[in-house]
């Protein structure tokens, strides 16, 4: 990408980290594998990269001790069988790191010009939502998705009082994060030299780049499965009636 305009012959990447436990969910196993209507978590989540024209590149990261999981996933649940499969780091950061040293080489070619980075345990994404961040990316930098917030507040340093009602301006924010692939992959590595560890991959642009993120608005079912009753919520709205595949 140059100046802003996607070069010919270039792609985008997503990213799909599968690299968490399913402690808080009350399962051993790591979550993205367990049952969500008679499919995987995760393979939900590349699903919805599937149907996107322009993400040329997927990677899905992984624990090693989830091989075989891996495996089963990819052999009878996905229809893409140019998946890549890269093994993740011991946080986040490390994870998403290995993901973008992995498609360095085309990042520095220009044959991947942005990356979507997004966290498998949100399975219920649209594509619609994917593409929407996709072409923000490529337009302004960084895209990011998410919801205005009404139900937060403000409390005293001390946090003994009430102050209020948070800002307006607030959302709570989802994944997938979108940025500009060359960008993106320098600022992860002096994040790596300087050992940063942000909160996820729009923390560690704010602190090691100069790109403008854009605001795209999410979606109420792009939740993020952390409880047993997340599980049952994606469930219901997976049997009714009203939800499509978009």
């Amino acid at each position: 990408m140059i100046g802003g305009v996607v070069q010919q012959g270039s792609v985008a990447a997503g990213v799909v980290l599968a690299g968490g436990s399913g402690t808080r969910v009350g399962s051993e196993l790591n979550k993205v594998y367990l049952p969500l209507a008679g499919r995987r978590l995760v393979s939900w989540s590349i699903a919805a990269f599937e149907r996107v024209p322009e993400i040329g590149v997927l990677v899905l990261v992984v624990r090693p001790q989830d091989g075989d999981l891996v495996e089963w996933v990819l052999d009878r649940e996905i229809i893409r069988e140019d998946i890549e499969v890269v093994h993740g780091g011991d946080t986040r950061q490390t994870s998403e790191l290995a993901a973008l040293r992995h498609l360095s080489g085309r990042i520095d070619s220009g044959a991947v010009d942005t990356v979507l980075i997004h966290d498998a345990a949100r399975p219920l994404i649209s594509s619609a939502l994917v593409s929407g961040v996709l072409h923000a990316a490529r337009e302004h930098g960084g895209a990011i998705p998410g919801l205005p917030n009404d139900e937060l507040g403000t409390v005293s340093a001390d946090g003994g009082e009430l102050l209020g009602a948070a800002p307006d301006s607030l959302i709570s924010v989802q994944t997938p994060q979108g940025f500009r692939a060359e960008p993106l992959l320098a600022a992860y590595e002096q994040a790596a030299r300087l050992e940063f560890s942000g909160t996820d991959t729009a923390s560690c642009m704010e602190r090691f780049a100069a790109t403008p993120v854009r605001w795209v608005h999410g979606e109420q079912r792009n939740f993020k499965i952390t409880y047993p009753h997340d599980l049952v919520l994606a469930e219901h709205i997976l049997a009714s009636s009203d939800y499509q595949v978009r």
